[in-house]
């Protein structure tokens, strides 16, 4: 059994422990409540505990493993989900106000799927207002547990604070523009958004449905690759699911004699972005040496008008999926999500249309470049560790690149990317990079992954 302090061990190694009769999930999963009700108070991550329904689900498989069935993936692990994902007879808010009392029939497919693996869902972690940009009025948005003044990030803003803070082993998040992506930078996890339809969004209430990705977000990248295993694979549920074949996610991250041919656009990675976000790339590729080879790539020039123009596009499709709710009871809803829905009635069909023309274009292109490389690389922020007053302030200086550059324009082409911790900067926030593979080469962009983690090492993660 490890000596670790029970809530600070990787997802893995519990679950290993689990299966092995070494810990019991009832006791995990008491422990872990617990946790949340003391620490919750400061850190605000969770929308609501499902503290009756985890001890069951925990009890549930103590039970199966002492009858020797076959145990699953994530057996008997607590695992936080996005307050936007459907749970059947459990408040489903998206962070909103106007949605606080509805209650879905049925859970989401992931949440199914995570359930049928042997997870134990102890909570549904907070989020922004309809998983747009700013938290609702009404709610305390979450505090980043590196410090309490640092940026949270959004839209899953609760899920990355309740992994970075021990208050879950690994939490599923949704990312639209970047919504995996900015949380796991900003509290130091790894942060997986799959392929477009890898994963089934049936079940999970849009910001923008050709945009929205559900992924992982977790402490290890062999965390994140047991979490993609479990919600991966077809769903005829979903319109836009993919009827591929998953590959064994966990098979690919054992070290390879072979080095990662990694891409890297010096232009895309450096302008308008500080010196200090770069280095972090330029200090990650020294530490992993003869690992990887570099070579340079030219990005398709269409992501600049795909970042700058990514609310006009997101505006349209989140007023669809508003549409029983606004402007009918527009009162009830926040100033960021009202913005955005305001916007979504001036954009034109042209407009939306030449935006889907240039993403089709971009996703071409950009599969003709990683056709020469394993992965590309980039920061996943044009800033470093930013502040709160610092975003509510608009973020960024009128001469640096677009927030959006190294996130979004991969929503709209639906590539896979991975967030990777690299330590932590001067203050002591974590820094990070992006990855991004293949469409459906998830095992490629883990394999990645896991070899900048074992080079950059662990993070050390402020758990009270």
């Amino acid at each position: 059994m490890s000596q670790s302090p029970l809530h600070s061990q990787s997802l893995s190694s519990l679950c290993r422990q689990l299966k092995s009769g070494a810990l019991a999930s009832l006791d995990v999963t008491r422990s872990m409540l617990n946790r949340c009700e003391e620490y919750d108070v400061t850190y605000q991550s969770y929308a609501r505990l499902l503290t009756e329904t985890a001890l069951a689900e925990a009890q549930a498989c103590d039970e199966a493993r002492q009858q020797g069935a076959q145990l699953g993936l994530l057996h008997g692990v607590p695992i936080a989900i996005k307050d936007l994902l459907f749970t059947a007879g459990v408040e489903t808010a998206s962070g909103t106000d106007v949605m606080r009392d509805f209650k879905p029939n049925y859970d989401a497919t992931v949440v199914t799927r995570l359930r049928a693996a042997g997870a134990v869902i102890i909570g549904k972690t907070q989020l922004t207002e309809g998983a747009y940009g700013s938290h609702h009025p009404s709610i305390t948005a979450p505090v980043n547990p590196w410090a309490p003044d640092a940026w949270s990030g959004v839209s899953s803003s609760g899920s990355g604070v309740a992994v970075a803070a021990g208050l879950a082993y690994a939490a599923l998040g949704s990312d639209t523009g970047g919504s995996i992506r900015f949380p796991s930078a900003c509290n130091g996890l790894v942060g997986l958004k799959p392929t477009y339809g890898r994963v089934s969004l049936h079940g999970a209430f849009p910001l923008a449905n050709s945009l929205d990705h559900i992924g992982p977000m977790t402490r290890s990248v062999e965390d994140a690759a047991r979490v993609l295993q479990a919600i991966a694979g077809y769903d005829s549920q979903d319109a836009n699911s993919a009827d591929l074949p998953v590959p064994s996610y966990l098979s690919c991250l054992q070290p390879s004699n072979k080095p990662i041919i990694v891409g890297l656009d010096e232009s895309y990675i450096s302008a308008g972005v500080p010196a200090a976000v770069t280095q972090v790339l330029v200090d990650a590729l020294a530490r992993a040496g003869t690992k990887v080879e570099v070579r340079a790539v030219t990005m398709p020039p269409s992501y600049y008008q795909l970042a700058v123009d990514w609310g006009k596009s997101c505006a349209v499709e989140c007023l669809r999926a508003h549409a029983d709710m606004y402007p009918e009871q527009a009162h009830r809803y926040g100033p960021g999500l009202t913005w955005l829905l305001e916007l979504g009635r001036t954009v034109s069909a042209d407009e939306y249309a030449q935006l889907q023309n240039l993403r089709a274009q971009f996703r071409t292109e950009l599969d003709a470049v990683l056709t020469a490389v394993d992965v590309l690389l980039t920061p996943t922020m044009p800033i470093a560790g930013p502040s709160v007053a610092q975003m509510e302030q608009g973020g960024l200086e009128p001469e640096s690149a677009p927030f959006l550059s190294f996130t979004a324009p991969f929503d709209y082409s639906g590539h896979p990317t991975l967030n990777v911790p690299a330590g932590v900067d001067s203050n002591g926030l974590p820094q990070s990079l992006q990855l991004i593979g293949a469409r459906f080469n998830e095992s490629g962009l883990l394999a990645a992954g896991a070899m900048f983690e074992r080079v950059l090492g662990p993070m050390a993660y402020p758990m009270p």
